[in-house]
């Protein structure tokens, strides 16, 4: 069989397919934290993650000589689409390159043990030695029968094998079919991996199977076993009782409202505010309770770690807690009294942040509205609420202009703030995609996001102010190999960067620089490229995007497991401030990596069934033309991102006819070598949809 991702007949890896490669192999777009559900802003690149605790050249430059070349290396294995690897160690330092045909048994995401054998001007280079613990039992793929047997590509997750499958343990999988796989052996006694076929899942074509097998495939659980849906219903039957509401304060009487996407059912944080005299607001910001419910250690507590995070598929929601919490007596809906852990902002007339209060509270929201809602007040338009409450208008206009002054702030000190396009998929009954639209991204949005910015960093400085541990989103300084890049391509539209530490007010500057012009997606994407990737840790160490010095999550603890673990120690600090540092440290960090995986792994099935619907609505328009703009190049070929539609397809080289094209990576561009004619990063183009491929999420376009 030809054409395989893994293995071939005699066992030996191939090159990548020549068409589109997803974009996180090409260093990826970045999805800030608050995506369109959420304020936190915390960027997350895709792509590899950079390298933690760089030593200033060293290392790159082999200054530290092959004396220490042979040590074994513990790490986390990233493989890349041309079938080679980076290990990210384990105690941080330099990520190891691994080639191709080192990796021996090892995939993406296994532990793994990697000897070093060179250092050269791009840092080491490693051999893998031993998988030390293997990050995948499962696999999921489309089954390909041949001649009684069949194989696998492993699609979910993503790791450029294929499994095979003997006739004995394929069962009643059929060709086309999408399966379960249990890899029975990684290559250890063989050519290479096998397995056999656990779960037929249906076929490969049925929108709703597609994707479960996503879920699958990135180890997404649905079902909550049964203990914990009865622990969780125990806690809903009998509501909110009266000793639930000792020691809170009372804010039933305030109008507090919630701002979420339309078909939102967890909400987790509400909001109000109240002028004072002479001036100025206090602003409530209150986040459910959730810690009052979910006790470290019980059954709830330890799935909800587990999960880590709630996932947000395209079809579908898999909480982190069962419904009878997350939408149920935790969610902040309206007209029924809820536990609330608040914080009350107070600013001055002019904006600025004069004092917080953190207490525990209960409210009764008097509104539910949708991000559209809240825009169509703010607007001066009429809705349903407003007509029903009319100062309800008037607090979202006071809100918006509180908002705006915590991000004026933000901006002062050299915050990122990013305005990339979104994609929300519209689906028929069957899970089929009828349109691909881009999300508009509204005022509402923004007073949500800079109130969840400015709550979760008054918990930080809080948490630091006390000495409390807790759990902190970092975000380290940029890789300053990335950085040349996007230096270069900068100097490419006339944009000047600087050679040394740039800070991130000079990342805001070039976004500023080519605001409005058509080459700011192809800016704005490859500045994401060239930071680091925000994660928990024990330690503050600052958040870089935000030019923030202290930052957490505090504002979702109905769908991030970090934030109720913050929730908990702020919760023992108003009611006994001494016992709150006495907390199991190892836990704490363990918990910090746990959901750091947790949240990257949840990033990328929820990115990958935006991309299948992507993939699935470019089929149906096989033959059709497009406007385009041309978004990255590559030796084999550019990708061109379509204007009507925040999707991207890949002209190969062999497609241009005419002349022999060679890839020039300083001027970003595909050049014929007789005609001299180029395609240029940024350039406009028109091209016809040629072919897709819904199993590798990969779409052909021709030029017109």
């Amino acid at each position: 069989m030809q054409g395989r991702a893994g293995i071939s007949r005699g066992g030996g890896r191939r090159s990548p397919p020549l068409s589109r490669l997803p974009s996180e192999v090409r260093g990826g777009r970045g999805d800030p934290d608050h995506a369109h559900r959420r304020g936190e802003t915390s960027l997350t690149p895709r792509g590899r993650s950079s390298s933690r605790g760089r030593s200033g050249g060293r290392g790159r430059s082999g200054g530290r000589g092959r004396s220490r070349s042979r040590r074994r290396i513990s790490g986390r294995l990233q493989r890349i689409e041309s079938g080679a690897a980076f290990v990210i160690p384990d105690e941080g330092g330099e990520d190891i390159f691994v080639r191709a045909r080192d990796l021996h048994t090892a995939v993406h995401g296994d532990r793994v043990a990697v000897r070093i054998e060179d250092r050269g001007r791009r840092g080491p280079r490693g051999t893998i030695v031993e998988v030390l613990d293997r990050a995948h039992r499962h696999v999921v793929g489309v089954f390909r029968a041949e001649r009684g047997h069949g194989w696998v590509a492993a699609t979910r997750p993503k790791l450029g094998i294929d499994v095979f499958i003997p006739g004995r343990d394929r069962g009643e999988v059929e060709s086309g079919d999408l399966a379960v796989v249990e890899v029975t052996d990684w290559g250890e006694t063989g050519p290479g991996p096998a397995g056999r076929v656990e779960r037929v899942l249906g076929p490969s074509e049925d929108p709703g199977v597609a994707v479960l097998a996503i879920q699958v495939g990135y180890g997404i659980p649905d079902a909550f076993p049964e203990a914990v849906e009865e622990a969780a219903a125990a806690l809903a039957a009998p509501g909110i009782r009266p000793a639930d509401l000792e020691g809170r304060e009372d804010c039933r009487a305030d109008r507090v409202f919630t701002i979420d996407p339309v078909d939102a059912r967890d909400h987790d944080d509400a909001i109000s505010i109240s002028r004072l005299a002479g001036g100025g607001a206090r602003i409530g910001i209150h986040i459910a309770d959730v810690s009052h419910y979910v006790r470290e250690g019980d059954r709830l507590d330890v799935e909800a770690r587990e999960r880590g995070t709630s996932v947000y598929l395209v079809d579908r929601v898999l909480p982190m807690l069962p419904h009878a919490l997350s939408s149920g007596l935790c969610s902040l809906v309206p007209g029924e009294d809820r536990l609330t852990l608040a914080a009350f902002l107070t600013v001055d007339p002019r904006g600025g942040l004069r004092g917080t209060h953190f207490a525990r509270a209960v409210i009764r929201s008097a509104h539910r509205l949708s991000y559209e809602e809240a825009q169509e007040a703010l607007d001066g338009g009429g809705t349903p609420a407003t007509e029903r409450d009319p100062g309800l208008r008037e607090d979202l206009r006071a809100l918006l202009e509180a908002s705006r002054g915590f991000r004026r702030r933000r901006r002062a000190r050299g915050s990122l703030d990013f305005d990339l396009p979104e994609s929300r998929i519209v689906l028929d009954e069957e899970g089929a995609p009828v349109d691909v639209r881009r999300r508009e991204r509204l005022d509402s949005h923004r007073l949500i996001e800079d109130l969840m910015i400015a709550t979760n960093e008054a918990v930080a400085n809080w948490a630091i102010e006390q000495g409390v541990p807790v759990l902190y989103r970092i975000h380290e300084e940029p890789n300053p190999e990335k950085l040349d890049a996007l230096r270069l391509l900068a100097g490419e539209f006339g944009v000047s960067f600087p050679q040394r530490n740039p800070r991130p007010r000079d990342f805001q500057r070039l976004l500023d620089a080519v605001k409005g012009r058509v080459e700011e997606p192809i800016i704005s994407v490859q500045v994401l490229r060239s930071l680091a990737k925000a994660r928990y840790e024990t330690e503050n160490e600052g958040h870089f995007g935000l030019a923030s010095p202290a930052y957490l999550h505090f504002t979702s603890p109905i769908r991030r497991y970090p934030d109720l673990v913050v929730h908990r120690q702020l919760a023992r600090w108003l009611a006994e401030p001494r016992r709150v540092r006495d907390v199991d440290r190892e836990w704490l960090s363990a918990t910090a990596r746990h959901a750091s995986a947790r949240e990257e792994n949840a990033a990328w099935a929820e990115r990958d069934s935006v991309e299948l619907k992507k993939v699935e609505f470019m089929d149906r328009h096989v033959g059709d033309h497009f406007e385009g703009t041309i978004s990255a190049t590559a030796r084999f070929g550019f990708f061109v991102r379509l204007d009507a539609y925040d999707i991207e397809g890949l002209v190969h080289v062999s497609r241009l006819t005419g002349d022999r094209y060679v890839h020039d990576r300083t001027k970003h561009a595909l050049r014929g070598r007789r005609t001299r004619r180029s395609y240029r990063l940024g350039d406009p183009v028109e091209v016809q949809v040629a072919r897709v491929d819904r199993d590798a999420r990969r779409i052909d376009f021709d030029l017109v």
